[in-house]
């Protein structure tokens, strides 16, 4: 079976970046989608459509077809105090450069910025993909190629729970997923 819309499709891969592998799923540990819906960078889909299961791939995505270009608008000033609670910084956040600080719009989106650099009364936060404005090298090998189930059609998934609006995220829970039924939380960081 070919790899075309809405098949679930099951490879392994290295990502490459600058001769350093930044990202990999093993065979016995593979990466499933749904093929077409999105979940993907489109241009790596388009690379792999096609395929059948036991097919290599190697391409390489220049970063306007992967994560994009850097745009110096996605690089925010924020004061010290946004980070402080009581007169005193933030015991659940790391102001290390490099690290991750989710930040919240006025509409409840939620972003993750980047520390770039930590000044007496500022923070400067990077909003841009950690792989913006890089080329990305692929390679790996289709483990396999089938159709997808009812439930993973609907969920958009492939074998998903379904909770934390979609995105799959589950474990070894009964019911397969890892949201909690009380307070529709998720312990994969989807929330």
């Amino acid at each position: 079976m070919q790899i075309s819309t809405n098949k679930i499709v099951t490879l392994s891969y290295q990502l490459v970046v600058d001769d350093d592998i930044v990202d990999s799923m093993s065979k016995e540990s593979p990466l499933s989608f749904l093929f077409g819906s999105g979940m993907t960078i489109p241009k790596f889909e388009a690379n792999i459509e096609g395929l059948r299961a036991g097919d290599a791939f190697k391409f390489t995505l220049s970063p306007e077809d992967g994560y994009g270009e850097v745009y110096e608008e996605n690089i925010k000033e924020f004061p010290l105090e946004a980070f402080m609670i009581d007169g005193k910084l933030d015991d659940n956040i790391s102001l290390e450069e490099g690290a991750a600080i989710p930040m919240q719009d006025s509409s409840g989106h939620v972003f993750a910025g980047a520390v770039v650099e930590v000044n007496e009364n500022s923070v400067v936060l990077d909003f841009n993909h950690p792989l913006a404005g890089m080329e990305l090298n692929f390679e790996g090998r289709i483990i396999g190629v089938r159709e997808a189930t009812e439930e993973e059609l609907a969920q958009k998934s492939a074998g998903g729970c379904g909770c934390c609006n979609g995105n799959d995220c589950c474990d070894d829970n009964e019911d397969g997923c890892c949201c909690d039924s009380d307070s529709d939380t998720c312990g994969c960081g989807c929330h």
